[in-house]
């Protein structure tokens, strides 16, 4: 079945990980939810428009869900999991994966060595397998895996947990490791948990109160509670008193919270200064992070890294801790548009932090929406005749994106104007331009156009002309684009142009266009060629 594909902001920008590198653009542009991990960044799961999983990379342990151990660099589709609408998504260090679907249901595969995969063995799950233990008339609405042991949330703010316990990480009271599903209550008995999330040992989750508890592995203060001790049940984290948490966020052994005003606090190992205290000292109590007064609303972090980023309320994208094996003991303010972005390109490995998701939403940006209107006669009031044939455009468009249209629409109120001196190619891919900021032509045809920006006073779109016409040199048309490069004064293409020449002189005199070379020209050509040594044998 064919899908619309959106020209919206909703396509997925997953080309920051390598992994993604070989897939098409037409590939790329379906996808609307992905997720990479794995110990070096080599395993990716994504999902389509029309509701397609695929998965492609190592596939260690089978967690690739492909019902084998094939590693594959070309995508394929995991059939049992097409149409499951994926709401959340987590892996382990195995790596194991567990996702929760829209329907409330969770699956696992992947590395079972610890029961991680809920299912009571320890045999590798080599295809999604649904968690039903406990589970079956729960609706989870969100996962969370540590190195090996996983935790869900369902809708009513119960948390579950199964797997690997050495530490105390699922919150039995015991440190066996536990093979299938099992409610965490002891002090989460009758409390309602809104969010949750794992570092590779402990387990951490936020009550609809704002309260913070911890259990698991503590050896570096990542609990939060002021000593070192591995907690076998859920404990408070006593020092937020009065402090309403509303995200959590771990990572290898340091945990992040956010507060419903827009404080960062960290705790835990700091060895790489992902605290962002200024130090690289752990902390075993919260420690409120600087971040110049600015209001956060996410924090981000990730078990497979010492790697942390917070976005603001204005959209600025902070990162700290193990930056590309630099450690960066201060919050540091990004270019980045996003936290995902900071794992892309800084965490090692590099991984995405959660499930990456767009809505499917048809949402264009300016630059979009304009694009769009571009050559297109339904709100547009001005066109072009160029060769007998038009072009469509918008006034208040030209006026604002080039000085010679605001003079010129400014002194006529006509509906139609003729163009002479340029071709239709030529004018359609200048009007093109100002509303894309980009142009698409063969070298030959930009010369036109280089000809048009020189006399509009156009200096990017000259610019941009000339790296056009740098692109597409060749022997046969070397000398025609150095006459346009004279005639339309562009010194620093002539320049490129000649040296061009010069190195294929034997071949570019044999040309037709250097038989018919101007005069003029031709004289220029060998005085400055010889200067060259061109002549010497």
């Amino acid at each position: 079945d064919e899908v619309e594909i959106p020209l919206g902001g909703s396509m997925l920008d997953v080309g920051k990980w390598p992994v993604f590198a070989l897939l098409p653009p037409e590939e790329l542009r379906l996808i609307r939810q992905a997720c990479v991990f794995g110990s070096a960044g080599n395993e990716a799961l994504y999902v389509t428009l029309n509701d397609e999983v695929f998965a492609l990379g190592t596939n260690c342990s089978g967690c690739l869900g492909l019902g084998d151990l094939q590693s594959t660099i070309e995508p394929r589709r995991i059939d049992v999991l097409c149409g499951k609408k994926i709401v959340s998504l987590s892996y382990g260090t195995g790596p194991h994966v567990v996702i929760a679907t829209a329907d409330g249901e969770v699956f696992a595969w992947g590395h079972n060595g610890y029961s991680q995969l809920g299912n009571g063995t320890t045999n590798h799950g080599l295809t999604p397998a649904q968690v039903s233990t406990n589970l079956l008339n729960k609706r989870v609405t969100e996962v969370a895996c540590g190195s090996h042991h996983t935790i869900a949330l369902t809708v009513d703010g119960e948390v579950f947990a199964w797997g690997y316990n050495n530490s105390g990480q699922v919150g039995s009271g015991s440190t066996a490791n536990q093979p299938t599903p099992r409610r965490v209550s002891s002090c989460l008995q009758n409390k309602v948990v809104v969010n949750i999330a794992c570092g590779q040992l402990c387990s951490m989750a936020v009550l609809d109160n704002g309260e913070t508890y911890g259990w698991g592995y503590n050896c570096n203060g990542q609990l939060g509670l002021g000593n070192n001790g591995n907690q076998q049940t859920p404990c408070r984290i006593a020092a937020l008193q009065g402090v309403n948490i509303v995200q959590v966020a771990c990572g290898y052994a340091h945990t992040l919270a956010l507060t419903d005003e827009g404080c960062v606090y960290a705790w835990g190992a700091n060895s790489y200064g992902q605290l962002g205290t200024g130090n690289k000292s752990n902390q075993a109590v919260p420690t409120l992070i600087n971040t110049d007064k600015e209001r956060m609303v996410e924090v981000a972090a990730c078990h497979t890294s010492h790697t942390s980023a917070a976005r603001t309320q204005s959209g600025q994208v902070l990162m700290w801790g193990q930056c590309r094996g630099q450690a960066v003991a201060c919050p540091y303010l990004t270019h980045f548009a996003s936290t995902d972005d900071v794992f892309a390109c800084f965490a090692t490995p590099a991984v995405t932090w959660h499930l990456l998701t767009v809505d499917g939403d048809d949402y264009l940006t300016v630059a979009q929406s304009l694009k769009k209107e571009f050559d297109s006669p339904d709100i547009s009031d001005l066109k072009f005749l160029v060769d007998g044939k038009c072009i469509h455009v918008h006034k208040a468009l030209l006026k604002i994106r080039c000085e010679h249209f605001r003079a010129l629409l400014n002194e006529t109120d006509e509906e139609s104007i003729e163009i002479q001196q340029f071709s239709y190619l030529v004018y359609r891919a200048f009007l093109e331009y100002l509303y894309t900021d980009t142009i698409n032509l063969p070298p030959e045809d930009a010369i036109g156009l280089l000809d048009l920006a020189t006399f509009y006073r156009e200096t990017r779109l000259k610019r941009l002309c000339q790296e056009t016409i740098k692109r597409g040199i060749s022997e046969e048309n070397a000398i025609t684009l150095l006459s346009a490069a004279v005639k339309y004064e562009a010194r620093d293409l002539e320049e490129f142009c000649f040296k061009f020449c010069v190195n294929h002189l034997t071949a570019v005199t044999q040309t037709q266009a250097f038989a018919d070379m101007d005069h003029e020209l031709l004289k220029t050509f060998i005085s400055k060629a010889s200067r060259y040594g061109a002549f010497k044998n």
